[in-house]
C-alpha cells in the first residue's frame, strides 16, 4: 500500500487490532449479527509525510450509509463546545448577515444551529440522510453529499465562497484526503478562513487510546502531517489551538498561501511533535505492545467480576467502545447491556460484541456493581448523569489510558 497523501510505499507498522467491523454499524436484529462482515484493522505509518493510516480494505459509502447512527447533539459538552466556538468565531471574524459559513461533515447541525440563530447565513454539507434530516429540523440549509473539489466548485456556484469553513472531526474520515482538502482551497474567500478539530495522534500515543482506531478513521493526525497536506494544495496552517476535546485534539486554522501571517503557536506544535518523535519511526514503534497491556488489565478485570457474580454492564454505545471490546474479545457473556441516549441506537446490538443497546432508563433492572464508561472522553458528564439512577454501591470504570475504578 502507498501513502494517501505522498504516495510513498508504507513500510513501518503501527498497530494490528485483528479482525472487526465497522465500529459504526449497528445491527438491527440477530439475523443480521449473523450475517455481519468484518474486516482487517490495520494501521501504518508513512515516513515521508508522517500521515498514519489505516490499511484500505472498505469504502466510504459502505461506511457513512443513510442510517448512519451517530449524532453529535447528543453529547452536551460537545454542543456546548460548538457554541463557545461559534461566539469566538462571529467576535473575532466580525462574521455578519454578508459571511457564509460552511460546515463540511455537519452532521445533525450541532454546531451550524448557533450561527443560524446569531442570523448568519450559513451551508452544511452532510453525506448521511438521517444527521441530515435533524439539521433539516434547526432551519439549516443542508446540501447531502459528500465533499470533494467537484462538488466546492458547484457549491461555490450555487452559494459563492466561505468567509469561514468549519471542519470538525470529518479529516480523518476522508478516504481521499487530498481531494477534500482542495475542496476547501477552492470554497475559501481570499481573506476566508477553515477551521479544523482533529484528535492530535501525541496525544493517542501518549493515552493508549488505540480504541480511537476503527475502519470510519482513515488518518490519524499530527500537526506535521496535516501541515504537509495543506501546502500541497495551496493552503497553510497560520494558528493552533490545543483542545481538550475527544481525548486531546487540535485546532488548526488555515488559509490560503500568504493570506494570514503565521503565529508562534504552530512552531511550540512542531516543537513539541519532533521532541516526541512524531517525525520520527522510534515514536510510532511499540504502540501494539503497550496497548496489548491495556488489553489484558481490563479482561483480567471481567473475569474477576464474574468470578466474584459482580454484574458489570456498559455506558455509551461509541464507535471506541466497540473498537476496544472487540479488540479484546468481549461480548455479552461478560457485559450484558450498553446503555446509551441516542434513541437512534436504542433497541439494536453493538458491531461485533453483539451486546444489546438499551435505554439509559433500563438501568436500573440489572442492578449493576460496576457500569464502564466506554467514552471515556466524557467521563465526568455520564457520571453526572447516571449517579442517580445506579444502586449506591455501583462504582464507575474506565480502562483508558488505565484501568481506574471510582
Amino acid at each position: 500500500m502507498n501513502c494517501r497523501h505522498c504516495q510513498q510505499p508504507l513500510t513501518l507498522p503501527f498497530i494490528d487490532l485483528g479482525v472487526m467491523p465497522p465500529s459504526n454499524a449497528y445491527l438491527n436484529s440477530l439475523v443480521q449479527c449473523a450475517q455481519e462482515q468484518s474486516y482487517p484493522l490495520k494501521v501504518w505509518v508513512c515516513e515521508n509525510c508522517w500521515l498514519v493510516q489505516t490499511e484500505d480494505y472498505t469504502k466510504a459509502d459502505e461506511l457513512f450509509t443513510a442510517d448512519y447512527a451517530y449524532f453529535s447533539s447528543t453529547s452536551s459538552t460537545w454542543v456546548a463546545h460548538a457554541r463557545r466556538f461559534a461566539d469566538q468565531a462571529i467576535t473575532q471574524l466580525k462574521l455578519s448577515e454578508d459571511s457564509l459559513v460552511v460546515e463540511l461533515a455537519a452532521n445533525d447541525g450541532y454546531l451550524l444551529q448557533h450561527f443560524v440563530h446569531s442570523g448568519i447565513p450559513c451551508l452544511g454539507v452532510e453525506p448521511t440522510s438521517a444527521t441530515a434530516a435533524a439539521a433539516r429540523e434547526k432551519s439549516i440549509e443542508i446540501v447531502e453529499d459528500f465533499f470533494g473539489v467537484a462538488l466546492a466548485n458547484q457549491l461555490c456556484s450555487d452559494y459563492g465562497k466561505a468567509d469561514l469553513m468549519v471542519a470538525n472531526n470529518v479529516l480523518a474520515h476522508v478516504p481521499d484526503i487530498n481531494d477534500f482538502v482542495a475542496g476547501i482551497a477552492v470554497m475559501l474567500k481570499p481573506k476566508g478562513v477553515c477551521s479544523v478539530e482533529f484528535p492530535h495522534i501525541f496525544n493517542l500515543i501518549k493515552e493508549r487510546q488505540f480504541d480511537t482506531i476503527y475502519h470510519e478513521h482513515y488518518s490519524y493526525l499530527s500537526l506535521h502531517s496535516v501541515s504537509s497536506i495543506m501546502k500541497t494544495v495551496g493552503l497553510a496552517v497560520y494558528k493552533v489551538e490545543k483542545l481538550p476535546t475527544h481525548g486531546g485534539s487540535l485546532r488548526v486554522w488555515v488559509a490560503l498561501t500568504d493570506a494570514m501571517a503565521i503565529e508562534s503557536s504552530v512552531s511550540t506544535i512542531m516543537d513539541e511533535e519532533v521532541q516526541a518523535g512524531m517525525a520520527s519511526a522510534d515514536g510510532y514503534r511499540n504502540f501494539q505492545t503497550v496497548i496489548s497491556t491495556v488489553a489484558k488489565k481490563f479482561h483480567e478485570f471481567l473475569q474477576q467480576a464474574q468470578k466474584e457474580n459482580k454484574i458489570v454492564v456498559a455506558y455509551g454505545a461509541a464507535a471506541k467502545g466497540n473498537t476496544f471490546l472487540n479488540y479484546i474479545r468481549v461480548g455479552a457473556e461478560l457485559i450484558p447491556a450498553v446503555f446509551d441516549a441516542a434513541k437512534s441506537k436504542q433497541g439494536k446490538f453493538l458491531p461485533g460484541s453483539h451486546i444489546p443497546i438499551l435505554a439509559p432508563e433500563r438501568l436500573v433492572e440489572f442492578n449493576p456493581d460496576y457500569v464502564v464508561i466506554l467514552p471515556w472522553n466524557i467521563r465526568d458528564e455520564v457520571t453526572d448523569q447516571l449517579k442517580s439512577i445506579v444502586p449506591p454501591h455501583c462504582k464507575f470504570v474506565t480502562a483508558i489510558p488505565q484501568l481506574a475504578v471510582v
